[in-house]
């Protein structure tokens, strides 16, 4: 199959994809896995084959995604009912002070988008960024604009939030080379979006909170004393990210011969896998922001199987992203979009942010968009073979591909829309310009990191 050939598949393909989710409005789990089917038949791999590979594809990428997305759902479940989210914002305001307190909500988004996802962290943290704009009379976007950025740059960048954790399992990247990366690259383009842009463009758009919205999230309901202590909120969301960092480095130690490899090091590479980190951070948030806190078993059960229906939505989407890989890898298209790609100018990174971005301009999701890239990419990185550092740098990508100018098609456009009391022009100027600075900054800082590497 030559160059061409290769490529109008693939753009076929991913057509096909964005018409049965846009204009049917088909599940994307349907539509990956008829599209999946689809690059099969036209790759001419026999029908039995196609159905065998749908399995392998599923099974190998649930095997992984089902237990760490699960696990991290409840986590994040009991962290917003106990109120931990405010817990730190609350106590990072009143560190930093109101004149600094952008710098505050960009911090709060992103230690708080960690275990929970975007759209509840800007529900649960609304009421807060309204308190200080009535106060200082200061434009919503002043404070809006850091909580956004942090909970956006998280979410996209930092396991265990189920976008990098769906596409690191489909190109078989190490999370915590993951987490590092979205750390140090994280930071930068979190300050860039947040309290830089916000400044800016607060001068430029004054918003102040919608009265509907201040009735229905009263500032103090939940008075700060009744709160869980930011100590162990920061404590018990640390905890699965220091694990999975220690699992990495000591498995690379051990595998380099600068440590030897004995019980304790097996001890701290068990410990720091994500199931046993995750399962450990569960328990801990279930005993110190729930028994402790006076939830009874029923009410902390509730909150569990609450957890797993979003969840469950994910799970799939990502499987099935997971099959399109397999397809693609056992119709060796892959082999030879490698051999395409290593005679091309565009190195790998910029080729998968390529992808998500336009995945995502096109179809709005973000977990699509990344899901979609990395099911495209991962046979030709299997090939290329790039060592765990450059992977994670991928994966980190594609993510910021998969943020980038999010509008109209994208809920958490209308989501910041209504919570901030916005007309679809100062949306797009400020939210959808925000996430834009993401998702080129991303890029820009995950080029710069490849040169190090």
């Amino acid at each position: 199959m030559s160059t061409a050939h290769i490529i109008i598949l693939v753009v076929a393909a991913v057509s096909l994809l964005l018409i049965m989710v846009l204009k049917f409005k088909i599940s994307a789990f349907i539509s990956l896995l008829i599209t999946s089917m689809f690059v099969g038949i036209l790759s001419g791999m026999p029908l039995q084959d196609i159905l065998v590979s749908i399995q392998t594809g599923m099974g190998g990428t649930l095997g992984f995604v089902a237990v760490v997305v699960g696990l991290g759902a409840i986590f994040g479940q009991i962290l917003e009912a106990s109120g931990g989210a405010e817990s730190l914002a609350h106590h990072l305001v009143k560190k930093f002070g109101t004149d600094r307190a952008s710098w505050a909500m960009v911090i709060t988004g992103f230690i708080v988008a960690i275990p929970v996802f975007l759209d509840v962290g800007l529900v649960i943290l609304a009421p807060i960024i309204y308190a200080l704009s009535r106060d200082t009379k200061r434009s919503l976007l002043y404070y809006g604009i850091p909580l956004l950025a942090g909970l956006a740059v998280t979410h996209s960048f930092m396991p265990p939030t189920p976008g990098p954790i769906a596409v690191a399992e489909i190109l078989d990247a190490q999370l915590g080379w993951v987490i590092f990366f979205g750390f140090i690259l994280g930071i930068p383009t979190a300050i860039i979006a947040g309290p830089v842009f916000g400044k800016y463009i607060s001068g430029k758009i004054n918003i102040q909170p919608p009265e509907e919205m201040m009735a229905r999230n009263p500032a103090g309901a939940t008075a700060p004393e009744n709160l869980p202590s930011f100590r162990s909120i920061a404590l018990i969301i640390a905890v699965p990210l220091v694990l999975i960092l220690v699992n990495t480095f000591t498995a690379v130690l051990v595998d380099k011969g600068v440590i030897a490899k004995t019980t304790v090091s097996d001890i701290l590479i068990f410990l720091g896998h994500p199931f046993s980190a995750l399962i450990i951070a569960a328990l801990l948030a279930v005993y110190f922001l729930g028994i402790r806190r006076g939830k009874s078993k029923q009410e902390l059960l509730d909150l569990s199987n609450k957890a797993l229906g979003p969840a469950g939505i994910i799970i799939l989407v990502t499987g099935a992203g997971g099959v399109l890989k397999q397809i693609l890898v056992d119709s060796g298209i892959g082999e030879m979009m490698a051999n395409s790609i290593s005679d091309s100018a565009l190195p790998p990174i910029l080729l998968a942010w390529i992808l998500a971005a336009i995945v995502r301009v096109t179809q709005g999701s973000a977990t699509v968009a990344m899901i979609t890239a990395a099911g495209i990419i991962a046979p030709v990185l299997s090939f290329i073979n790039p060592g765990a550092p450059e992977l994670a740098l991928i994966v980190i990508s594609i993510a910021s591909g998969a943020t980038i100018l999010s509008h109209v098609n994208d809920s958490g456009f209308w989501l910041v829309s209504k919570y901030f009391g916005m007309d679809e022009r100062q949306t797009f100027r400020s939210w959808t310009m925000m996430e834009t600075i993401i998702g080129i900054c991303g890029l820009a800082f995950t080029m710069l990191a490849s040169l190090f590497v």
